[in-house]
């Protein structure tokens, strides 16, 4: 099965002391040190931060349907990049089960579940959001940058089901992108705030389908107000 070892993760460890965690996931076709680099690039520094460590796994290569069955590190198939069509549910689940190991480890390491973020950028967004609101509840938080559900998505259909407290959604989208529209996203953000998820959109006005520094700037600030150092200090 594609994935069944453990995936390759490239790591930015936090400043000072380690507590707590954001898994990051890449876009169709990149891998972790791809989108590191990129945030790199962007920021003319890591994502990095006084006690939170940055894991980027890389997928494994599958064959692809909109590259017509072609090898891409992707986190799961589908059958078009749209969000009329349904979703390759069996890829998509057999990867949750993969990323669940990246989530055990940090929990090994003395991480707790509330204490750890999941998101990424475009697939890795999607991929994050089934990871987050199908399986693991009770993570700290979730965001999704140029990223989209398809509009039967499991992920609907699993918290219409759903009466615990879901973490909170970040979501970032350009209004030029022309891959996954701004208007998927936008769609997504209101089908999942009905469903009982606290979220928030933030729009990029001429931006495509790319990261943006001010976008960077405000994920880096969310993810410390949902994971602030004091906290971690209090339950020692």
């Amino acid at each position: 099965m594609a994935g069944s070892a453990a995936l390759q993760r490239s790591v930015v460890s936090p400043a000072g002391r380690h507590r707590a965690s954001v898994i990051l996931l890449h876009g169709s076709g990149d891998t972790g040190p791809g989108v590191r680099a990129w945030i790199k690039q962007i920021l003319n520094q890591d994502l990095v931060f006084q006690h939170i460590k940055v894991i980027y796994p890389t997928a494994p290569a599958r064959p692809y349907t909109p590259m017509r069955g072609a090898l891409s590190t992707v986190w799961f198939d589908r059958w078009k990049i749209s969000n009329e069509c349904p979703e390759h549910i069996e890829t998509i689940d057999s990867m949750c089960q993969v990323l669940t190991n990246v989530i055990d480890d940090e929990v090994k390491n003395g991480i707790s579940k509330n204490r750890i973020i999941l998101g990424g950028f475009s697939m890795g967004g999607g991929m994050a959001m089934h990871l987050a609101y199908r399986y693991h509840q009770d993570v700290a938080g979730v965001f999704a940058l140029s990223s989209f559900l398809n509009k039967t998505s499991a992920v609907y259909q699993a918290l219409q089901k759903n009466e615990s407290v879901l973490p909170e959604l970040f979501q970032c989208h350009g209004t030029a992108d022309e891959l996954v529209l701004h208007s998927w996203g936008e769609e997504t953000n209101k089908m999942l705030n009905s469903l009982g998820v606290a979220t928030s959109f933030h729009s990029f006005p001429n931006l495509n389908h790319k990261l943006h520094k001010t976008e960077l700037e405000k994920l880096s600030s969310w993810i410390v107000k949902k994971l602030p150092v004091e906290t971690a200090m209090s339950n020692e």
